[in-house]
């Protein structure tokens, strides 16, 4: 008879903010999403930089562009995989990018032209169903085994699968934070919603399909009923 087991919930304590183990994590959370964005926004400013020609013609639309960006994303968040401190990491990404660049502004996203704003949530609902979906498969599923050695590995590839597949579209953000700080910094808030819409809907279905369906089969050590401090070995 199988059995199962289950999951708890619980939320820090105030106290916890200023623990020396949580300012390490959000640290660490700082500076994945710092250089994520960096690296993710600054090749499509570079390819605009190296290739432009009219406005309709820029760097992501040439041969081989949209293929370069995913892989620069993809190395982006394999080096980087390890709420407020994320958004911060990458507005800070964005303003230093401006700087570096001579104050170019940042890109971001938007669907482009002929794709609807119902089409472009309908992908960016689908990318990050799949992108979670292989955070789940690779990083948190019990029954993982050795295959969670290459996580980062699965989980920068997928991402620059997926920008090829939804690049030419809506851009492929999956993620809230990859398209806020570009955004913000660029002021270009265009189709803006799609991207925090989207993400939301895709990652909370791949979330309650694993936890729900995928894993429950595994018996798990029982867990506390009270929140416990955050250790080193957490991040």
């Amino acid at each position: 008879m199988a059995t199962y087991t289950r999951r708890t919930y619980g939320f820090g304590r105030a106290g916890e903010a200023t623990h020396p183990d949580s300012v390490r994590a959000a640290s660490a959370e700082f500076l994945s999403t710092f250089v994520f964005v960096f690296a993710g926004e600054g090749s499509l400013l570079a390819l605009d930089k190296l290739y432009w020609d009219t406005a309709a013609h820029t760097g992501t639309n040439m041969p081989g562009g949209l293929i370069l960006v995913a892989f620069a994303h993809a190395l982006a968040l394999f080096a980087s995989v390890s709420g407020a401190i994320n958004l911060l990491g990458a507005i800070v990404a964005c303003l230093l990018l401006r700087l570096a660049t001579d104050g170019l502004r940042p890109i971001g996203f938007h669907v482009t032209t002929g794709v609807s704003e119902l089409h472009g949530l309908v992908m960016e609902i689908v990318l990050t169903f799949a992108l979670v979906y292989v955070v789940y498969s690779t990083a948190i599923d019990p029954k993982r085994r050795s295959i969670g050695i290459i996580a980062p590995l699965a989980i920068g590839l997928i991402v620059g699968a997926n920008i090829l597949v939804g690049g030419s579209f809506d851009g492929a953000s999956m993620n809230p934070t990859r398209a806020f700080g570009p955004a913000l910094v660029g002021w270009r808030w265009h189709n803006h919603w799609i991207y925090w819409v989207g993400p939301f809907i895709g990652g909370a279905l791949a979330a309650l399909i694993y936890e729900y369906m995928v894993i429950p089969n595994v018996k798990e050590p029982p867990h506390h009923s009270t929140h416990q401090p955050l250790v080193p070995e957490d991040y």
